[in-house]
This record gives structure tokens, C-alpha cells and sequence, in this order.
């Protein structure tokens, strides 16, 4: 017999019930209302409550029930421990207001990014390679995950064209589109960083203060940006893709270079210079940064 108050429900054995051993193993004497369960054989007495056998909540009752009751608590869990409306356990956590999202509550795990670093041996971080198209930045990211996946080191590239085959499909190449292409690819790779890897976001990202906001998203030192320092003419001379061509003629507008501004950076990592008389090759460039990483002890946990 478990005493609630002033009530006492008779609670019967988990062989019963639908509930599993471990949940029943679980339960404990709980603040309930008489509304917040289905009795069977239930019998009413005075200020007394007593059933034999308890019906189970299904998951739509459990979801009406506890939101009503409980204010938000919807798993069978979280009534066992969590303050919400008279349930013993935790404080009622404070819920917070990100952007246009409300009552929501960043639920931390005891995994956390240092658990994972020492399980992967390496660092999470974001390197961010930035440039104007045809500067080499997707051929940089390619050469620089090889070097490092040949150390064991687990990289994932964010490729500014393959990111608009999914996620960001909907944005255009409007001002304001490009700045959300940015934020998503930041939220992303801060992401990929939290979980240990290394992770390499090639992209034009244009505008420094879009770029600087991606920074901010990570702990110190954890951004390092690498800017493509190719002047212009040799990008275009490349027109890998043909869109220098289109651009001057008119067919793509507000083209980075050619009618819409690329901001260098002033403040960059790492800054790889290539002119006409000078082109190093991918491998040679990916071992500048991956010197870089060993140095700062990116390839260590």
C-alpha cells in the first residue's frame, strides 16, 4: 500500500501490468492527482482512494494528462524526477527564449566534448576556408581531410555547394541569404566541433561580419580560419565551374568578385598566398594547416 496524502492507492505487481520490470522498479511514493491515472475495480471511500490494479496511460492519455496537470512533463521519467506541480525531484528548471523559440531547455549530458576528445584522440574544432570561387578552397578541404584522416583523425567537410543540396536548398545568393547560409553552416559546424571532430567548412563566405558571428559561436582558439589569398585574375583564369564567364555576361547576378564585394580577412590563422608564377600544391597547402593543428594540440586529446 503506498500512502498519497491523504488517498492510498494499492499498487499492483508489474506482472499486471503493461508497464516493463525496470520502469516498475522505478516507482516510488509520488504526489498524484486521482485524475492522473485509469483504476480498474477503483472503490472511493471518504478521503480514501484504493484500486486493485492500475490501467497503464497510454501514450496519447500520457501526453494530455501530464501536459494538463503538470505543466510540460510528458514521460513517465520525468514525473519520477522532476518538480512539476508537486512531483518530488528536481526544481522546476527555468525555461528559456532563444530567437523565436519558447520554453525551451538545453538538456546537458554527462558525455560530454572532453568524453569524446579523449575516446577520438584529437581536438574538435572548425577550420574555416574562405575565398573567392576558383581560389582552391574545396580542392584545400579534400587534400586537408586526406592528410589528416592518414593520421586517424576524423574530419568532416561542410562544402558551401554540397550544404545548398540539402539543407540550405531553399536560400538564394541574395545578401540576405548568404548571411543565413552562413549562420546554418556555423551552427552546423559548431556542431561537428562539440562532437570531437575537425570539422572543415569550405565556403566564399564573403562578409567578415558573418564570418566573425560564426567565430563567436566557438571557444577561443577552436576557429581557425584559412583564407584563400588568390588574387582575382587567377581565380578567374581557373573558371572551374564557368560561372566567371556567365557572371560577365551578365546571366548570374551579384557574383562575389565581379558585382558583389568579397571582404578579405584582416585577422585570419592562416593565410595561403597564391599568384600566377606561384601555386603550391594542394598537398603542400594542407600540410601548412595541419601543422597549424599539431602545433596548437588539435591531434591530441
Amino acid at each position: 500500500m503506498t500512502s498519497v496524502g491523504i488517498r492510498s492507492l494499492s499498487l499492483c505487481r508489474s506482472s499486471d501490468l503493461d508497464f516493463s520490470e525496470a520502469l516498475c522498479a522505478k516507482l516510488r511514493p509520488v504526489k498524484v492527482s486521482i485524475l492522473n491515472c485509469k483504476c480498474k475495480k477503483m472503490g472511493i471511500c471518504g478521503g480514501e482512494t484504493r484500486s486493485n490494479l492500475l490501467e497503464p496511460i497510454n501514450a496519447m492519455d500520457a501526453s494530455k494528462t501530464t501536459s494538463d496537470i503538470n505543466g510540460g512533463c510528458n514521460a513517465i521519467d520525468d514525473l519520477l524526477t522532476t518538480d512539476c506541480d508537486g512531483f518530488p525531484g528536481k526544481n522546476t528548471p527555468k525555461m528559456s527564449t532563444v530567437g523565436n523559440s519558447t520554453n525551451i531547455l538545453w538538456h546537458k549530458c554527462s558525455v560530454e566534448k572532453s568524453d569524446r576528445q579523449e575516446l577520438l584522440k584529437q581536438k574538435g574544432c572548425v577550420i574555416w576556408i574562405t575565398g573567392l570561387s576558383g581560389s582552391g578552397k574545396s580542392t584545400l578541404a579534400c587534400a586537408l581531410s586526406r592528410g589528416l584522416h592518414a593520421r586517424g583523425k576524423l574530419t568532416y567537410i561542410l562544402d558551401g555547394d554540397n550544404v545548398r543540396h540539402g539543407l540550405n536548398s531553399d536560400l538564394s545568393f541574395k545578401a540576405e541569404d548568404r548571411a543565413e547560409n552562413i549562420r546554418r553552416i556555423g551552427e552546423v559546424a559548431k556542431l561537428f566541433a562539440d562532437a570531437g571532430v575537425i570539422c572543415i567548412a569550405s565556403l566564399i563566405s564573403p562578409y567578415g561580419k558573418d564570418r566573425d558571428a560564426c567565430r563567436a559561436l566557438l571557444p577561443e582558439g577552436d576557429f581557425v580560419e584559412v583564407f584563400m589569398d588568390v588574387p582575382l585574375q587567377v581565380c578567374e583564369a581557373r573558371d572551374s565551374k564557368g560561372l566567371y564567364k556567365l557572371a560577365r555576361a551578365g546571366k548570374i547576378k551579384g557574383f562575389t568578385g565581379v558585382d558583389d564585394p568579397y571582404e578579405p580577412p584582416l585577422n585570419s590563422e592562416i593565410v595561403l598566398q597564391q599568384r600566377e608564377e606561384r601555386c603550391d600544391s594542394p598537398t603542400h597547402l594542407a600540410e601548412v594547416v595541419i601543422s597549424y593543428l599539431e602545433k596548437k594540440g588539435y591531434l591530441e586529446a
